[in-house]
Formats: structure tokens, C-alpha cells, sequence
């Protein structure tokens, strides 16, 4: 069900997609969104609602739930993120859809239809266009390529650059990729080793990704290094091998 949801938000926001579209801004110059973003949206709500009419969903967009709830069935969707990617005629977006229990998430999708990706995961493990993978084995931090994920408030661009020197310090190479999801499932399938944030993020921006690195094999926590969950304070991915390493860039932000 997640895929399927998916990929029917994705096909909406990819009408839109390299076409003029009205851009609107929302809580700064660089948090844009379009009617894309709700159109689609709207499309996975109804894929959603058509086998599970009473379920919670937790939105980017519109008037859903914004926080994920503690017990029952719950959907979380972001129909278009990096959306500031999707107005420049980027091609790295995602429409992202994840099925959470009790708290818990249960199956993902990350669908890239202008790269022709499929990310998935579920109990039984992760794939990619219908081929299994996994994280990264490599653990020499000057092989590692590392991305700082989910932006900064312009008041914030010192944690930003603590983060990045942090990075630069340690491992072999940096990636920035303007969405949150689309970084997190490279993290999952090997083709990044680690991303960090040290900002709150949202369950949209990050369970659905989170779900593919643990079942993955890698490892999610908060910038303390305790377990992540929706309600952390920052978000440190790797594939396990150095996450200590990653921990101490990221911590850069707040020294």
C-alpha cells in the first residue's frame, strides 16, 4: 500500500513538474510550496482512504495532523519533498509515504519519478527499483561521503558551517541533495554513509527514510547519540561503521 500511494502522489506532482507553476512561499524565501504539493497530497489521501477510511494522517500540507500520534494506524506523507528542488527543475524529489503502528514505522516508500527511482522498505528489508540493498560497508571515515541534511533558519547558518566544518574534518567528501527523504534512502541503499542535522525536523521530512536505514542495517539517532524518534532534537544517520565520528560533526553545531 505505501508503494501504491505513493507512486500516485508522485505521478501528480510529475505533471507539474518542469512546467510554470505558481510558487508560494510559506515560512521563509526558501520554504516554497505549489499546488503540486497539495494535489498530490490529496491523491495519496484518497489511494489511502480507499482501504483504510479511518486511519490518522500526519501531512505536510493542508489542514492534517502535524505530529505523529503515540497508538493506532497512521499514514505520514510529504507529496513532494524538496520541493525547492522541484521549482528549479531539479530532479531530486520524492513523494514519500509511511505506515506507522502504535508509534512505530511498519513499511516505506520514497518514489523519485524524475530519476525513475523506487525506494522501499518493510519488515523484510529495503529495496530499490525491486533489487535488495543495504548500507554501506565501508568504514575508513576519508572513503566516507557524508550530507548535511534538512536546512538551517538563515539566523542558523553558524550551525550550519559548524556542521560542515565538523564533516570536512573527518571524511573523505560532503553532499548537500535538498531533500530530506531523498538522502535518507541514499543513506539506506549504500549510496551515501552518513547524513546529520542538528535542527528539529518533521515526521514527513524523516520516518519514512528512518524506517529504510534501520531495516537497512544502519543506525538513527539524535545529536545525544539516544535513539531517534519523531520528537528528537537533530537526526544522525550512518551505516554504523563510525557513527561516533559522525556524531562528534555533527555536535559541531551546538559547541
Amino acid at each position: 500500500m505505501v508503494e501504491s500511494a505513493a507512486r500516485a502522489g508522485a505521478r501528480v506532482a510529475d505533471e507539474f513538474f518542469r512546467t510554470d507553476i505558481e510558487v508560494e512561499t510559506k515560512d521563509g524565501k526558501t520554504d516554497v510550496v505549489t499546488h503540486a504539493d497539495r494535489d498530490a497530497q490529496r491523491e495519496v489521501i484518497e489511494v489511502v482512504r480507499e482501504s483504510f477510511p479511518e486511519d490518522a494522517i500526519v501531512g505536510e500540507e493542508e489542514d492534517e495532523l502535524k505530529e505523529v500520534p503515540g497508538r493506532g494506524p497512521v499514514w505520514v506523507i510529504d507529496p513532494i519533498d524538496g520541493t525547492n528542488n522541484y521549482v528549479r527543475d531539479i530532479p531530486l524529489w520524492a513523494t514519500s509515504v509511511a505506515a506507522v503502528e502504535d508509534g512505530e514505522a511498519v513499511a516505506a516508500a520514497n518514489v523519485l519519478p524524475a530519476l525513475g527511482d523506487t525506494y522501499v522498505s518493510n519488515a523484510e528489508g529495503v529495496w530499490v527499483n525491486g533489487d535488495p540493498v543495504s548500507v554501506s560497508e565501508e568504514d575508513d571515515p576519508e572513503a566516507f561521503t557524508v550530507s548535511p541534511t534538512v536546512w538551517w533558519a538563515f539566523a542558523d547558518r553558524d550551525e550550519y558551517a559548524g556542521i560542515c566544518e565538523g564533516v570536512v574534518e573527518r571524511f573523505g567528501d560532503m553532499r548537500r541533495f535538498g531533500s530530506a527523504q531523498v538522502t535518507l534512502s541514499m543513506v539506506a541503499a549504500s549510496q551515501l554513509e552518513a547524513t546529520v542535522t542538528n535542527v528539529e525536523t518533521h515526521p514527513w521530512d524523516t520516518v519514512a527514510g528512518v524506517h529504510m536505514i534501520r531495516r537497512a542495517g544502519g543506525r538513527v539517532t539524535d545529536i545525544e547519540g539516544d535513539e531517534w524518534t519523531p520528537e528528537s532534537t537533530g537526526l544522525v544517520a550512518s551505516n554504523d561503521t563510525r557513527h561516533e565520528e559522525v556524531l562528534a560533526a555533527a555536535r559541531r553545531a551546538i559547541e
